[in-house]
């Protein structure tokens, strides 16, 4: 099997019986952790990029019990897709895990460039993306991000080349909200509803399981914001294309202790016309929620958290990081991505599976004191 499964993800976590019992969670089709790893490293062109290696971290999380990767093929111009491979690779050969128990997630829309990165991005563009004959200039805005079919066929071609795989098992649509404000709503939709009936043809193909939208705030925005995204509408647009057994199944956005909109802030609609939060609005279609960016890429932490998080949250002497962590976790959704590169990180942030998650009532009194609903 060329995929994450029920089983495999089910036999995966039976090696962590020490763990709570509710450190996994199940969707009714794989069995995920409750903290996932991404590979998101901010300014890219910077020096250090060059010098990382997010193999020993991706090890270093599958042997901690954390079977969820996240990544995209922008992330450092395709390297982080690249050393996931690098990692994946040594583990299956030692034979410590199989293939069928990790859940594989990338993403595509931003224009990835290729390591190392080119002295000419706009010639890369034009003799890779244009003069391919995969968009056109009016399909890619700002020079940077593109939903045309052809694009993202080849993108996710590339991902799996770069990540070595058969099958990518979530595959999102990477921030189309970056186009609003340069096409209008109706055109936004087409091209959401072009991506959506080339993603079903790459589930018919076996090159995707699922697919989804990975949102920085376009679901979180007031509904009148140039850059708001309907789920209610792009639900429409997965059963219109897909019917009743679409592959339209994920939502991933930010959730944190600052940016807690997706729990507390109703501004989707639902079937019945009231507006509720985002991951109400998930769970009523049937979409399984991750939560990204839970330390909001380390902007939590200007400041040392009062003390009562740490008891709400029950950790205790733990840091502000297991802090953060533990509250993103336990809102609702079923993954909160961290990221790290240095393996002793993923250690410390893995010590959270040994706590059961924060009670509702916890995360309410957090709420109350991040954003008034």
């Amino acid at each position: 099997m060329s995929r994450a499964t029920k089983e495999g993800t089910f036999g995966y976590l039976k090696k962590f019986g020490n763990y709570s019992k509710d450190f996994y969670r199940f969707n009714g089709e794989l069995f995920f952790p409750s903290l996932g790893i991404g590979t998101y490293k901010a300014e890219p062109y910077k020096e250090d990029n060059y010098i990382i290696n997010y193999a020993e971290a991706i090890k270093t999380a599958l042997r901690r019990g954390i079977n969820f990767i996240d990544t995209a093929i922008n992330y450092r111009y395709q390297m982080s897709e690249r050393e996931i491979a690098e990692a994946l690779n040594v583990m299956f050969a030692e034979k410590e895990i199989t293939r069928e128990e990790v859940i594989i997630a990338s993403k595509a829309g931003f224009i990835p460039l290729d390591f190392p990165f080119p002295d000419n991005p706009y010639g890369w563009i034009q003799e890779n993306i244009l003069d391919a004959g995969l968009a056109s200039k009016e399909e890619i805005v700002i020079d940077q991000h593109c939903m045309s079919p052809a694009y993202l066929r080849w993108s996710c071609e590339q991902s799996l080349r770069n990540l070595e795989i058969e099958t990518i098992d979530i595959f999102f649509l990477h921030n189309p909200e970056t186009q609003l404000g340069y096409v209008d709503q109706e055109t936004f939709y087409e091209r959401i509803e072009a991506a959506f009936t080339l993603f079903e043809e790459l589930r018919s193909e076996g090159k995707i399981v699922s697919y989804g939208i990975a949102a920085w705030n376009g679901f979180l925005y007031e509904s009148d914001h140039i850059e708001y995204v309907s789920l209610g509408k792009v639900v429409e647009i997965a059963q219109r294309i897909g019917g009743k057994n679409h592959g339209f199944k994920y939502i991933q956005s930010p959730f944190n202790l600052a940016k807690p909109h997706a729990y507390g802030y109703a501004n989707q609609q639902s079937s019945d016309g009231m507006f509720y939060p985002l991951m109400h609005v998930c769970a009523h279609y049937g979409l399984t929620y991750i939560g990204s960016s839970p330390l909001l890429q380390k902007n939590l932490f200007k400041r040392a958290f009062a003390p009562n998080v740490a008891e709400l949250m029950n950790t205790g002497d733990l840091s502000d990081i297991a802090s953060a962590l533990q509250f993103a976790r336990s809102a609702g959704g079923i993954c909160a991505i961290f990221g790290a590169v240095d393996p002793a990180h993923v250690i410390d942030n893995a010590v959270l599976a040994y706590l059961p998650e924060a009670s509702p009532k916890a995360v309410n009194t957090l709420m109350k004191g991040a954003y008034a609903v």
